[in-house]
């Protein structure tokens, strides 16, 4: 158990005041011509570090079955283990707009089905809006009529890995570009707040962009795109595998955890954690000099009275 104060809300105090993301906002930073910026998250640690460093979307993706719970792909990760996630990312955000992923199974039945399950992620999860992947018209269709902000996601869309036999990069022929167009307008028709893109050529992207009038966040397509999402462990090297194309990282964490863990290890084989100043004393006992100065701040007093019983 920690003694470690680790406040439940609250944005830091060098974290700039900034107003609530909304699905109308990022309407209006692409006609104003913003780049949006998104990442995926999965607690409320990282969560809360990328909100406070001003990302403008947090999706909370069905990738945490590979990158959180180790599976090899999206598809077995449940409805309740996204609610479980979504729930501890939006108990941190304070400022991005959050979307949940609709995990594999959740909206392949019934319309009706899919909509009592967003509707879960909404009421149950803090959700404030979800995500399905797909040309699913009908389903985002009762979706807006439910007054629940989707977002689409088109082209390399990794719960049909099976069936597209792979990650593979789509739309790279005359035809298939044309039905990834009609299908972005068909969504954006239908009530979709704003399209992913993921795995598909720069140009096909570009071109879809312009003819939306809702952003289109890219993933491996391209700069052209209104908006820019990765997956938070790709960014920061803590996948374990290489990187795909599209992925910059931006930092070593897995270096940097890592070298922490083998220290600490070294620390405690060595008996050089903890130190004096890092423990606690009976009343009496002649402390490090930090004691009287860490006490107040991370020990319950009445704790600390009860331990006078074992002083002389």
């Amino acid at each position: 158990m920690s003694l470690t104060n680790f406040p439940g809300s609250g944005a830091s105090p060098s974290s700039p005041q900034l107003p609530k993301v909304t699905m109308p906002a990022l309407a209006e930073m692409k006609r104003q011509g913003k780049p949006i910026s998104a990442l995926t998250a999965y607690d409320y640690a990282t969560s809360r570090l990328v909100d406070e460093a001003g990302i403008d979307l947090i999706l909370v993706g069905d990738s945490l079955a590979m990158v959180v719970l180790g599976h090899d792909n999206t598809l077995a990760v449940t409805v309740d283990e996204m609610l479980h996630h979504t729930r501890a990312v939006r108990r941190a955000v304070r400022r991005a707009l959050v979307v949940a992923d609709m995990p594999f199974g959740s909206y392949h039945g019934t319309v009706a089905e899919g909509v009592a399950n967003a509707v879960r992620f909404i009421k149950e999860a803090g959700a404030e809006a979800v995500k399905v992947e797909g040309p699913r018209i009908d389903l985002v269709r009762a979706l807006s009529e439910a007054e629940i902000p989707v977002v689409a996601h088109l082209g390399l869309t990794p719960q049909s890995v099976l069936r597209m036999g792979g990650y593979r990069v789509q739309a790279r022929s005359l035809e298939a570009a044309r039905q990834l167009r009609a299908d972005a307008h068909a969504l954006a028709e239908s009530g979709a707040g704003l399209l992913v893109l993921e795995g598909v050529p720069r140009e096909v992207a570009a071109q879809i962009t312009a003819e939306l009038t809702i952003p289109t966040i890219g993933i491996g397509a391209g700069p052209d795109c209104d908006g820019q999402i990765l997956v938070f462990h790709d960014l920061l090297n803590l996948t374990f595998a290489p990187a795909a194309k599209f992925v910059r990282r931006y930092a070593d964490a897995s270096g940097l955890i890592r070298t922490a863990v083998e220290q600490y290890r070294e620390d405690v084989e060595h008996r050089a954690f903890p130190s004096d100043a890092e423990s606690y004393h009976l009343p009496g006992r002649k402390a490090a000099p930090s004691y009287s100065e860490e006490v107040d701040a991370v020990v319950n007093r009445d704790a600390l009275q009860d331990l006078g019983e074992f002083g002389a």
